[in-house]
């Protein structure tokens, strides 16, 4: 039986609270399962190599991608003695990423920090004549490892957990803010 954690909670506080949207490990059978079955035994924590995996909210293992980038190891999966994870899944983990107006280009500054960073050649700048390169993203080429992510000295951008298995697709606003939503 599921239990809804979210009701669950206004029930016991009269409050609503905010449902964990943390970045959890990749290869995830189901992010609630996650949260149901994981046991906070630090295992993942301990054999990741790149060292991005910390404790979240309420204490589970989480990706910050501040930190660094995941480089798809599965040290993660194979070291979890709970069953938790399908490493046959053609996508890693559905996360949605986002590149905000505080993105250096957008104010004038030339920068392609996350584009050198980028190993699969996702991010390319576009072109407009007398406008600073602005980055573009194709999404098929993404892997969501979070590299663009530390290596961007303006914190413009960000990978946040979608909560269905949607793939995410590019869409460019009017404001002019690059957003990479959910479809």
């Amino acid at each position: 039986m599921k239990i809804d954690k979210q009701r669950r909670a206004f029930f016991m506080t009269g409050q609503v609270t905010k449902v964990n949207s943390d970045v959890h490990l990749p290869w995830l059978k189901n992010a609630e399962d996650f949260l149901d079955k994981c046991t906070q035994c630090e295992a993942c924590m301990q054999r990741c190599p790149e060292e991005i995996i910390k404790k979240g909210e309420g204490g589970y293992p989480t990706v910050d991608f501040s930190l660094g980038e995941c480089t798809f190891c599965r040290a993660c999966t194979e070291h979890c003695p709970e069953d938790l994870f399908d490493t046959e899944q053609s996508v890693a983990w559905p996360l949605d990423l986002k590149v905000t107006d505080s993105c250096f280009t957008e104010k004038g500054i030339v920068c392609q920090s996350c584009r050198d960073a980028c190993e699969p050649q996702a991010i390319s700048f576009y072109y407009e004549a007398g406008e600073i390169p602005k980055p573009e993203i194709n999404l098929s080429s993404c892997t969501s490892c979070g590299a663009c992510v530390s290596s961007c000295p303006a914190n413009a951008i960000s990978l946040t957990r979608i909560d269905d298995s949607s793939i995410a697709i590019f869409e460019k606003p009017l404001s002019g803010k690059k957003e990479f939503t959910n479809g």
